[in-house]
């Protein structure tokens, strides 16, 4: 009889085992891919400088908690001169730099500057093969790129910057405005790519890192 209820014990002792093994392995199947992540920005500018000197004009857009692709807020509109070609570049940086420094280490923090926070500029240019920048603009607002753009649009756009696929990327681009007088809107899109950039890629293919419209206003 002992030995009766012995073997029952062993049999439920390995019942339990086998149900927490099977049971382990179910919740090692549940889980979640990792999501995609964007990079962290709280700042974006917008440099339009003037081919052949004189002053720069910018325009901004801030986000200083961070959060959210659609949290980033334009600060004014783009003012530019009629019968003017433009160089427009970025500035992008995330300015949370002390939390960032908190997370990786000091090391991290003096290698983009305390000043200013992390150029995030700066990874774009060295991951070129996974951004570029699109644009979305007013209808002939310029006469060099003309049309609308290339996110909704099919007008090419004068990249000056390719990755080492020859692809664009558009951290530099340059804008012809024409003689007349126009009001309407620009929109610059970053958009993540890892993986599927390629010479057909497309303004909705990856993920936004930020998607911004301004005012545009041109003037003689």
């Amino acid at each position: 009889m002992k030995t009766l209820k012995n073997l029952k014990h062993s049999i439920l002792v390995l019942c339990a085992i086998s149900t927490f093994t099977f049971t382990s392995c179910d919740n090692d199947d549940e889980i979640a891919p990792k999501e995609h992540d964007h990079e962290v920005i709280t700042h974006v500018e917008l440099i339009f400088t003037p081919e052949g000197g004189g002053d720069a004009v910018t325009a901004h857009a801030e986000d200083p908690d961070g959060e959210g692709v659609e949290d980033l807020e334009v600060d004014g509109p783009i003012d530019l001169a009629a019968n003017t070609t433009y160089t427009l570049t970025f500035e992008i940086l995330n300015e949370l730099h002390d939390e960032h420094d908190d997370e990786h280490g000091e090391e991290h923090g003096e290698e983009h500057g305390e000043e200013h926070g992390e150029d995030i500029a700066a990874e774009i240019k060295r991951e070129d093969d996974e951004h570029q920048f699109f644009f979305e603009f007013t209808n002939d607002a310029f006469t060099d790129p003309s049309g609308t753009g290339n996110i909704s649009g099919t007008s090419d756009i004068n990249y000056v910057d390719f990755d080492e696929n020859g692809n664009p990327l558009g951290l530099e681009t340059t804008w012809e405005t024409g003689a007349g007088t126009q009001a309407g809107e620009f929109t610059v899109r970053l958009q993540h790519q890892p993986g599927i950039k390629t010479a057909t890629s497309g303004a909705n293919d990856g993920d936004a890192d930020f998607d911004l419209t301004f005012e545009l206003n041109i003037q003689q």
